[in-house]
């Protein structure tokens, strides 16, 4: 069972970025110096899917120009010698090969997945959420693909998080296995009330799916929102009595969220730390800065229109 092919669903409208993503997809927001898309297609390449096929919408067609040629800038930069960063530039155009398609009606997670049956056809895939970005020192999607073949399943990644904050994503029951890491899901509930949840293990933006899923999908009535939710199609494969079930594996490396504003922040500055040529002058600094901070609220006001900042991707 050979993987080769990466869906990565980023129609969404971006709204708690607003007015930032009035006219820029959220996707092409800098996380240091790179979008956040270029971080999702280099960890697809990482692990080897270099058949990169990106679910999109109206207003994104700053997705497509990122990873295609420039010519103006390659010839700016050529001139000018600046060898260094044409080599950037050019890396993302380099990187994988794409292709496009449209989600059309924004009708969840589910569907937008569905989109990609023609294009995956009848073999096992990867999906990443493009709001998650992991850490490339840690290895997750590697390892989901190992299981899958070595299981013949599909394979969800989990994340223990804080009781309080399951509310926030799809909870898996699970059992576990003779893998420390790997265990099998026997239930999913999207976005549960703390009492409810089976569980602190929250599905993070990392799948591995058999071809089946598709089958699934079509017959997937809307959930939660009215979206047809793609844990719901997992939960009923997960169910399955005489199927191969859905396994999970259980990520302990870093990971960093960049769907919400705060997070946002905090992953830009998590990563530049570390930065070879930013952290050594970012470090200090930030000490500084922090030492200097006081514990009362800030005094400073807000630039938000009433309701922007708690709005729904």
């Amino acid at each position: 069972m050979v993987i080769t092919k990466a869906v990565i669903p980023a129609a969404g409208l971006g709204t708690r970025f607003l007015p930032a993503t009035k006219a820029m997809p959220k996707e092409m927001l800098p996380v240091v110096d790179k979008p956040a898309i270029q971080y999702v297609v280099e960890e697809a390449v990482g692990a080897g899917l270099d058949d990169v096929l990106l679910i999109t919408g109206r207003n994104k067609n700053a997705l497509e120009n990122h990873f295609d040629r420039a010519t103006e800038i390659e010839t700016t930069l050529q001139a000018k010698g600046d060898l260094e960063k044409l080599r950037r530039v050019m890396y993302s155009t380099d990187l994988a090969d794409m292709h496009y398609v449209r989600q059309g009606d924004p009708k969840g997670l589910g569907h937008a997945v569905l989109r990609a049956k023609k294009h995956v056809g009848a073999q096992p895939f990867a999906v990443l959420l493009g709001d998650d970005i992991i850490d490339g020192r840690d290895v997750l999607l590697t390892r989901m693909i190992e299981v899958a073949q070595e299981r013949g399943t599909s394979v969800v990644a989990l994340l223990e998080v804080d009781p309080s904050q399951i509310h926030l994503y799809g909870a898996a029951a699970v059992d576990k296995t003779d893998d420390d890491d790997v265990v099998r899901v026997r239930g999913l509930v999207e976005k549960p009330a703390a009492e409810d949840a089976p569980s602190n293990l929250a599905i993070i933006g990392r799948y591995v799916l058999q071809p089946e899923v598709f089958d699934v999908l079509e017959h997937t009535e809307p959930g939660k929102g009215g979206e047809i939710q793609l844990t719901d199609a997992l939960q009923e494969m997960a169910a399955e009595a005489d199927g191969p079930g859905v396994y999970g594996v259980v990520f302990r490396g870093r990971r960093y969220d960049t769907g919400d504003r705060l997070d946002y922040l905090k992953s830009i500055v998590q990563l530049a730390v570390d930065r070879e040529d930013l952290g050594p002058q970012l470090r200090p600094w930030l000490r500084e800065f922090a030492s200097g901070l006081a514990d009362e609220p800030s005094s400073g006001q807000t630039i938000d229109e009433p309701g922007v900042g708690s709005s729904q991707d």
